[in-house]
Formats: C-alpha cells, sequence, structure tokens
C-alpha cells in the first residue's frame, strides 16, 4: 500500500476552490519557477546536515537523498500538484513519502519548519536576482563610461530647470550617469549582503532540541552567514523590502535618464536618435519614428515603484511574526520588481551602446543659446575688477537686449558689453573682442571648468570611475563565485552520500 502524508490533519475540508484560485494556485505557481532549484539545494543541504549530526541514520539519508536528486534532475513537473496545500514543499514532501514510504521519506523534514524552509529558498531566490541585476549594472556603467570617453568633446548645452544653463559635454553627462549608477550599486550591493543570510535551522520561530550545525548548512547554501535570531529569522523580510526600494531608487533615476533622451530625440533638439530596433511607427503617419523602449522602460519604472509600495503596504500594521502578509506575500511583488529592473537594465545598455549624436546640432545649440553667459560674468569681474552681482546685471541685460533684438549668443560683441555697462553704471568696460569671444565660446568654457568635478577634469575622472567598476565588478563575481562554489560542493557531496 502506498504511504501517504498530509498537512490538512488539523482540518477536516479541503481548501475552498476560491481560495485554490485566488492564492494557492498562483502561489504554487511561483514556487515552481523560483524556488524549485533552491529547495532541492536546501534538501540537501539540511539532509547532509542531519546525517553528520547523527539525527537521521545514514542508510535512510542515503535514500533520501537519492530522491531529492532525482527530483532536482527532472524538475518541478515531476512533482504531483493538487492545491490542496499553499506551498511547494508539501508535495514535494508528498512525492518523498509516496517514494520511500513515511517512515523513511518522512524524516527529512525533522527538527524543520516551513517557516525557516521557505524564508530560506527565498532568499536564495532573491540573492540570484540581485546577483544578475548588480551583474547588468555593472554593464551599464561599463558602456556609460566607455561612450563617455568617446564623446568626451561633443559640446551641448547642460540645462536646469529645462533651461540653458551652461555648456557641458555628452560625455560629462554620461559620467555623471554613471556615478549615480555607482551608488545604485552600493545600494544593491546593500540588499544583497542582507539578503545573504541564513535563517535555515530557525524552526518554527525557536529554532529545535535537535542538535543542528546552522553553521554547516549556511556554508553548504553558500551565505555569508547564518540569521541568528531564530525569531527574526522567520518573521522578518525586511531583506526583499530593502531589494525592492533599491530598485525602485534605481529604475526613478533610469526613468529621468530615458526623459533627457526622449526629448534629445525630438526634432525640435535633434541632439540624438535611437536605433530602429529601439524605435516603433505610426499606424497613420508615415514620418514617424517612435522612441518605444524610453517609452516602455518610464512605465517599467513605475511599475517598480508600485511594486514596492505594495510590498511596503502588505508588511504594515502586520504583527512582528511568521504572518503570511508579511513574509511571503512581499514575494511577489518584490520577484515583478526583479524581472522588471533586470530587463530594463539590460535594454538601456542596449539603448546607449546604439545610440546616434547629432554632434554639430548639439554644438550649435550650445553657441546659440546664452550658455556662456555665466563666464562672460567671470570675464568681466577678472578683467575690470568689478563685483559679480554688477557684472551679473551688465550681462543680464545683454542677454535681454539680444533677444529682444532676435539675435543669439553668437553674435554678441564687445560693443553690446559696453553699451549695457554705460546703461546701468555710467561707463563702458573697454573688453577686448578677442576676451569676448573666448568668453562666449562654449568649448573654452568647458576647459576652463579645472575644479576638482568640472568638466575640463573627465579623462582623471573616467580613469578612477573605471577603477572603480572593477572593484565593484570583483566583488560582484566573488560573491556569485562563492555561491556557484557552495552548490557544486552541496550537490557533489549528496551525489557521494547518496552511491
Amino acid at each position: 500500500m502506498t504511504e501517504d502524508v498530509s498537512l490538512r490533519e488539523r482540518v477536516k475540508e479541503p481548501p475552498s476552490a476560491l481560495l485554490v484560485e485566488s492564492y494557492y494556485r498562483g502561489s504554487v505557481a511561483r514556487a515552481q519557477q523560483h524556488i524549485f532549484a533552491p529547495e532541492m539545494w536546501v534538501h540537501l543541504a539540511h539532509g547532509l546536515m542531519l546525517e553528520r549530526q547523527g539525527i537521521v541514520a545514514p542508510a535512510a539519508m542515503r535514500l533520501v537523498l537519492r530522491e531529492v536528486l532525482r527530483l532536482a534532475e527532472a524538475g518541478p513537473d515531476a512533482v504531483a500538484v493538487d492545491y490542496r496545500q499553499e506551498d511547494l514543499y508539501s508535495y514535494v514532501e508528498k512525492a518523498l513519502v509516496q517514494a520511500l514510504g513515511a517512515d523513511v521519506g518522512g524524516r527529512l523534514h525533522t527538527g524543520r519548519s516551513r517557516n525557516d524552509l521557505n524564508v530560506t529558498t527565498w532568499r536564495m531566490a532573491l540573492r540570484g536576482q540581485l546577483l544578475e541585476a548588480l551583474g547588468l549594472l555593472g554593464a551599464l556603467r561599463g558602456t556609460l563610461l566607455r561612450l563617455a570617453e568617446r564623446d568626451a568633446d561633443v559640446v551641448m548645452p547642460g540645462y536646469t530647470h529645462t533651461q540653458h544653463a551652461q555648456p557641458v559635454t555628452f560625455g560629462y553627462w554620461l559620467l555623471s550617469a554613471a556615478d549615480v549608477l555607482a551608488r545604485d550599486h552600493q545600494r544593491l550591493m546593500g540588499a544583497l549582503a542582507h539578503a545573504d543570510a541564513n535563517p535555515l535551522g530557525a524552526g518554527a520561530l525557536t529554532t529545535t532540541a535537535f542538535p543542528l550545525d546552522r553553521m554547516m548548512t549556511t556554508e553548504l547554501l553558500g551565505f555569508a552567514a547564518p540569521l541568528e535570531s531564530a525569531y527574526d529569522a522567520v518573521s522578518s523580510r525586511d531583506d526583499a523590502l530593502e531589494a525592492a526600494g533599491a530598485m525602485a531608487v534605481l529604475m526613478a533615476f533610469l526613468s529621468r535618464l530615458a526623459t533627457n533622451l526622449q526629448n534629445w530625440s525630438t526634432w525640435e533638439y535633434g541632439f540624438v536618435e535611437l536605433a530602429d530596433r529601439h524605435s516603433a511607427v505610426s499606424s497613420i503617419m508615415p514620418q514617424k519614428k517612435n522612441p518605444v523602449a524610453l517609452e516602455h522602460l518610464k512605465a517599467a519604472a513605475g511599475a517598480v515603484q508600485g511594486a514596492l509600495v505594495a510590498a511596503l503596504a502588505a508588511t504594515k500594521n502586520t504583527e512582528f511574526a511568521d504572518v503570511n502578509d508579511a513574509v511571503t506575500s512581499v514575494n511577489e511583488p518584490v520577484l515583478d520588481a526583479c524581472l522588471r529592473t533586470r530587463r530594463i537594465l539590460a535594454l538601456l545598455e542596449e539603448v546607449f551602446a546604439h545610440l546616434t549624436l547629432n554632434a554639430p546640432r548639439m554644438a550649435s545649440a550650445a553657441a546659440q543659446g546664452f550658455g556662456s553667459a555665466t563666464e562672460l560674468a567671470d570675464v568681466i569681474v577678472r578683467e575690470t575688477g568689478m563685483s559679480f552681482r554688477m557684472a551679473h546685471n551688465v550681462v543680464a541685460l545683454v542677454v535681454r537686449d539680444a533677444l529682444a533684438a532676435g539675435r543669439t549668443s553668437d553674435a554678441l560683441r564687445s560693443a553690446d558689453v559696453d553699451a549695457a555697462a554705460v546703461v546701468l553704471f555710467g561707463k563702458p568696460l573697454g573688453l577686448s573682442a578677442a576676451a569676448v569671444a573666448q568668453a562666449l565660446d562654449p568649448a573654452a568654457n568647458i576647459a576652463a571648468r579645472t575644479v576638482l568635478g568640472g568638466p575640463a577634469t573627465l579623462p582623471a575622472m573616467l580613469v578612477s570611475r573605471r577603477a572603480a567598476l572593477a572593484r565593484d565588478e570583483a566583488a560582484v563575481a566573488a560573491v556569485a563565485a562563492r555561491v556557484a562554489a557552495a552548490r557544486a560542493d552541496c550537490f557533489a557531496r549528496a551525489r557521494a552520500r547518496a552511491e
């Protein structure tokens, strides 16, 4: 007779069909997709530890390990699901018992709860998602730095409040964006560090009287350390909330970059053009080339922010204890945030890599848009000794009169400066034509900005940013290598014991 087990002994009725459709079906499907592989890994690590600690006899554990390895190779479809339970483990345990009998198959869960099992597997899944996101973020940073070097001399207007401010280069803008992403890296690494702690062995909430070795399972599962307090381990998901928060901050910034590129790709700006592969056309207007990749990115950023709000809302006003709304329900929105963030990082890297610049148009806009007015005021201060506020007044009048006459910045002359100074202060300034021309030249403006962090220091900043990126990528690779090595070791030990 085939032995069977059930986790519904306490209740007499099967779950409501409405509960199954609203909760169980989706929960199990997500676990099959994201949790099955980590769960098989956890079973092997827990089983190896139970045997070494003398909690389960080697003969029984050999059979259990052999069956878990078979399930791991067969995949989630090998585990029958009838939706009488809300979680994947229940069906895995049932499969073990059906294959090995209740006496042998029922031993794997010794000293363990679904509470610590589930939070462990979800942390492992989140750890993997964060490692992937960090790899993609590093690739985007690398592309921005490469393009920043290539476009270091592409002059363009800098903007504040959407108005011409001071001249910059496209390379300087790209490096500035890469600097923000470097901080996003640190935020994601912080989330990874907090997710990279092992709850296994916490049991339901107080550990167990069995002599578990939590350090052994921590090593076998590739975690950096155990999550020590058992109550904390099964009651908290701030790891998931922190990850969602870091991704929401990242995506908000990527949306800002997309907004710049979308504006600059319009006919009115004409600074950049997206590759055809990132664009779409109109069904009625044959001239259209729509930047759909950027529009999609901005919408995805909103969805990630919404996922963070959903996760926080599910946790708010819940008991500090193991409860589904605070501990389990955050998985769905956070996984969605991970998926969208990874896709957008890859897409935006490709958008930048294939972006076409209209450098002459960018330089022309910088020359015509009065972005050099600040430097002209500074030159007046340096050449005449006039206070900056008085020089500011002079240049403001020059610009106002030029705009009223329909003239652009590159048409200004020293006579215009003298005329404004006479009106305001009763005497001309006598600046040379060369001094005025140099002050109004966008490239000369950029070359003069040699103060730490200015656009003229771009080459030196690129050197330090490349070094920082290399360190960051090495840190991510080290965690990934540790995780991969632990998995290989755990499975190798299990196979050796299962023979």
